[in-house]
């Protein structure tokens, strides 16, 4: 007690003790006595620390199982909280113990899983282990003591107390619903939960990357013709989610563009599917080296699945099929989490995703999570996904990339896009890239948001075209502190030089040269998109060789970074990572290796100083493997 004193006296809160007995819970009048008591110190602020009396507590009633609703013998902490619980009709009963919370059998044995969710009716598939270092009661005696408190209407979780790195946060974030621990339910939801739904993508994701190209293809083809056959359906369940968007009057006019699907659109996918299709044929068990390691011992390089595959995307609802092909096209297997601003759209989108891979059996390989699931509990599952591509804001990547803790994140955080001008620009070609890169679609993460200019260009009339065009196109224009310095009276001066707008705004800025907007560039740039438009060859090649951003372009519009338009018939995003794949990730971002050996009982003895053979690494001709070949997939 001296301990507790001392603990809550930092939050300037008091405790008091209180010690009970069965009989305050058999005698009617000390019930109430008990009840009143403990109101009233909750009144005062006085947290009560309830505990047994151990000194005079009596032999434990009959009722040894806890059985019963109205009745449970107090043997232990776990079954004197479920009856204070009861007693007091506390909503909530928090039980902390020194594991995670209820495994299906004991933790740290093979293949032992965390349960988020326990059912009254599940007692009979737990294997209970020893009890717990820290109480006499073990999880056992926890799992009978939150059932009764579960039919006495109090819900239980019972959570890992003694970590050092979550404790400070368990209770609070128990409170505030995320999934800590394991919550008792009385109602089992209608569908799979989250892990049975990745379970079931693995599984069918591995007979999909052993299908045979062609029945890849196949499928991706279907899935491309059903978009076609059922387009009225697919616009009846958009206009739906359209109605209720603009209902709310919570989506910018940019976040509503990007919900809308057309008949154009759905044609463009369409498209698009059937060139991943044609590029499918090449992927999986891919030959990418051949060596000739010694006699009768071969080593291959072959492109293999990553595996599972978790794409989070905001409100795009194009997305869905574009990202469910080039899954399938690489074998991979794929657990979709779409905005709730598209969920009628997304559902019809995944239905008809799955009868495409129902044609040749592995319906399941592609799951779409409808529950409501937070994100960073998605990102909990690092035993089960091997990658996460978040698509939408550069908020939902920063708050992605940081929950992710265990698993990979491919994506960029913000799509900071530059165009520079340089002094010897074409007119022409300046206004059509400038009003392209910023005025065709200004909330894609490659749309321009810094229009970089010589000083030589600001005397010249290229200039005024470009503000007038600027204007004319309804450009909100920010003026950088350089270009500021030379006006009387200027636009409103940048907050920051770091910013992606992802609207009809932009920053210009003034450079002296070409070096110094490279350096501007990889000072505020996020390495995603970067324009020069320019006349000069030498200049040009300068800019593209120094610039180390993951696309960079001349005299082109930032638009084009786009794996549609760059001939990867679609992206499952844009990386601006330093590793694996970089730019529009498309089909071979979305693919890793693997080494097959193929020796005749050969050992590393044997090749020693004292061994019999010798080392050849000798490179071999790759081969792509014939239709029908083995691939070692």
């Amino acid at each position: 007690m001296a301990l507790y004193e001392a603990m809550f006296t930092q939050y300037s809160t008091c405790t008091a003790q209180i010690l009970v007995t069965n009989l305050d819970f058999h005698d009617d009048q000390k019930r109430r006595n008990l009840n009143s008591t403990l109101h009233e110190l909750l009144r005062m602020n006085i947290v009560p620390i309830i505990n047994t009396n151990d000194a005079v507590v009596p032999p434990p009633e009959p009722n040894s199982d806890l059985q019963g609703v109205n009745v449970i013998s107090i043997k232990d902490n776990d079954s004197l909280a479920a009856r204070l619980a009861v007693e007091m009709k506390a909503d909530l009963l928090i039980a902390l113990s020194d594991v995670e919370g209820l495994y299906d059998s004991p933790p740290g044995t093979d293949d032992a899983k965390l349960l988020d969710t326990f059912y009254p009716g599940d007692q009979q598939s737990i294997t209970y282990g020893n009890k717990s270092r820290v109480g006499i009661g073990g999880m056992e005696a926890k799992v009978k003591a939150a059932l009764w408190a579960l039919q006495g209407g109090t819900s239980v979780v019972i959570a890992n107390g003694t970590n050092p790195k979550v404790t400070g946060h368990v209770i609070t974030d128990i409170v505030e619903g995320k999934k800590v621990g394991t919550f008792f339910s009385e109602v089992k939801p209608a569908g799979p939960t989250v892990e049975q739904q990745t379970e079931m993508a693995r599984t069918a994701g591995r007979t999909l990357a052993s299908l045979h190209p062609d029945q890849r293809s196949e499928i991706i083809c279907g899935f491309a013709d059903l978009l076609t056959e059922k387009r009225e359906e697919i616009l009846s369940a958009n206009k739906k989610d359209m109605e209720l968007a603009g209902n709310g009057g919570r989506m910018t006019p940019a976040m509503m563009n990007r919900l809308s699907l057309s008949s154009s659109k759905l044609n463009s996918l369409a498209i698009g599917l059937r060139q991943i299709a044609v590029s499918s044929q090449d992927s999986v068990g891919r030959v990418l080296r051949r060596t000739r390691v010694a006699n009768n011992l071969e080593l291959e390089q072959i492109t293999v699945p990553i595996g599972v595959l978790l794409v989070i995307f905001e409100s795009r609802p194009d997305c869905l099929p574009q990202v469910s092909a080039l899954a399938i096209a690489s074998g991979n297997a794929l657990l979709l989490k779409g905005g709730k601003e598209a969920t009628h759209t997304n559902r019809i989108l995944h239905e008809l995703a799955q009868e495409a891979l129902a044609l040749h059996g592995v319906r399941d390989a592609i799951q779409l999570v409808s529950t409501r699931e937070d994100v960073e509990d998605l990102c909990r599952l690092e035993k089960m996904i091997d990658l996460i591509i978040p698509r939408g804001s550069s908020q939902l990547v920063r708050d992605i990339q940081r929950a992710a803790k265990g698993i990979p994140v491919l994506g960029h955080s913000e799509g900071i896009c530059h165009v520079y001008i340089d002094a010897e620009a074409s007119i022409d070609k300046v206004i059509k890239i400038v009003r392209d890169s910023k005025c065709d679609y200004p909330a894609a993460c490659n749309a321009m948001e810094t229009l970089l200019v010589h000083r030589d260009v600001l005397r010249a009339p290229l200039f005024d075209q470009i503000i007038d065009m600027l204007r004319t196109e309804r450009v909100k224009i920010h003026a950088g502190p350089r270009f500021a310095s030379y006006l009387t009276f200027s636009p409103s001066e940048v907050k920051s030089l770091r910013t992606e707008y992802g609207d009809l705004e932009c920053c210009i800025e003034v450079v002296d040269s070409l070096q110094e907007a490279i350096d501007h560039i990889h000072k505020y740039g996020s390495s995603h998109t970067d324009v020069i438009v320019t006349e000069n060859e030498e200049t040009a090649e300068q800019f593209l060789q120094q610039l180390d951003s993951a696309c960079v372009f001349w005299n082109a519009s930032s638009r084009f970074a786009d794996g549609y338009r760059f001939g990867l018939g679609a992206e499952v995003g844009i990386s601006t990572a330093r590793i694996h794949a970089r730019g529009p990730v498309g089909l071979e971002g979305l693919l890793t290796t693997k080494w097959v050996l193929r020796g005749d009982g050969h050992t590393a003895a044997d090749f020693s100083e004292q061994g019999s053979m010798k080392f050849l690494h000798e490179n071999l001709p790759v081969a792509h493997p014939l239709h029908g070949q083995r691939t070692s997939n």
